[in-house]
């Protein structure tokens, strides 16, 4: 009886901990599904962010148009979606037809220094529209810009859409942060802008015209762009095609406003810049400036009258 009962027991420990290890399965395992769901949801949630950037500078022609890559596409040299404003009366600038004006939004990143490393090489000014960050790299980077005579503009402190375009307090907000910010680790005040998405952009909140008188009451201009690299899509494009975005098209204005961005997963877009401003240079009518106070805006919204 008593071994009889000594097995009892045992069995009875083993359901024990049957039950229990039943109970904790069910406990852990919902919450380790659900930390992995979480983390593909944060995950999903960049890459939506990042196709909605891409939508709001392609999908946006003045006409009401979209064109978004595809992977069927991405391969080929875009269409252009982006309205070419010309001034009329346009004077030549010291013997040149063109003025090319290569712009890079984003910036400060791990690619900037590359970038002015290039652009000192050829002896070419640009023009960097970049966003607020702290760190001692984009401080020093935001320096040399100005010290190597670039022009430094902005693009919005914390570049997020649904924050920025919330009101037009939220929008002052962020840019005022910007501008301070700036001066005070440069001793500049920058003047000239771009909105993130262009002025043409379907996802503010606010009426686009009450920004802009804003901007033109605190005498700050604001630019957007006539020639896209195409950089601006998640996936990478090829150099070849990055290249042929920015050089195919200068036929069509001479006012050329060529958008680009300085990011950390741009890397094409840096090793296209030495062969885009070559094949540039070796047109013979064209002259690389800086945004200045005396370059013509191109603005794919005209501000109301």
């Amino acid at each position: 009886m008593g071994e009889r009962g000594y097995d009892r027991r045992k069995r009875i420990r083993l359901l024990k901990r049957m039950i229990l290890g039943t109970i904790a399965a069910a406990i852990i395992i919902p919450i380790v599904v659900s930390i992995i769901l979480g983390v593909r949801v944060v995950s999903l949630q960049s890459k939506v962010r990042e196709l909605e950037e891409a939508l709001v500078i392609y999908g946006n022609g003045i006409d009401g148009t979209t064109g978004v890559y595809t992977a069927a596409n991405i391969e080929e040299v875009p269409e252009d979606t982006e309205p070419l404003i010309e001034e009329e009366g346009q004077q030549k600038l010291n013997g040149y037809e063109k003025q090319i004006y290569l712009t890079f939004d984003d910036g400060p990143s791990q690619n900037t220094d590359e970038i002015l490393d290039i652009l000192k090489e050829y002896d070419v000014k640009a023009t960097f529209f970049v966003v607020g960050k702290t760190d001692e790299r984009s401080v020093k980077a935001y320096q040399r810009i100005v010290a190597e005579g670039h022009t430094l503009a902005m693009h919005s402190y914390s570049h997020k859409y649904d924050e920025i375009y919330e009101s037009r307090e939220s929008f002052v907000e962020d840019l005022t942060k910007l501008q301070e910010y700036l001066y005070q680790v440069t001793g500049i005040l920058p003047r000239f802008y771009r909105f993130p998405g262009g002025s043409s952009n379907t996802v503010s909140k606010v009426d686009i015209q009450e920004l802009i008188a804003y901007l033109n009451e605190s005498g700050i201009t604001y630019f957007d762009w006539n020639i896209a690299s195409g950089d601006a899509v998640s996936t990478q494009l090829s150099v070849d095609v990055i290249v042929e975005n920015c050089v195919t098209k200068l036929d069509s204005t001479n006012e050329c406003m060529i958008l680009m961005h300085d990011a950390a997963e741009k890397e094409t877009t840096v090793e296209a810049l030495p062969e885009i401003i070559k094949t540039i240079q070796d047109r013979g009518d064209a002259v690389f400036l800086p945004v200045t106070d005396e370059t013509i805006p191109v603005q794919h919204i005209k501000a109301k009258q």
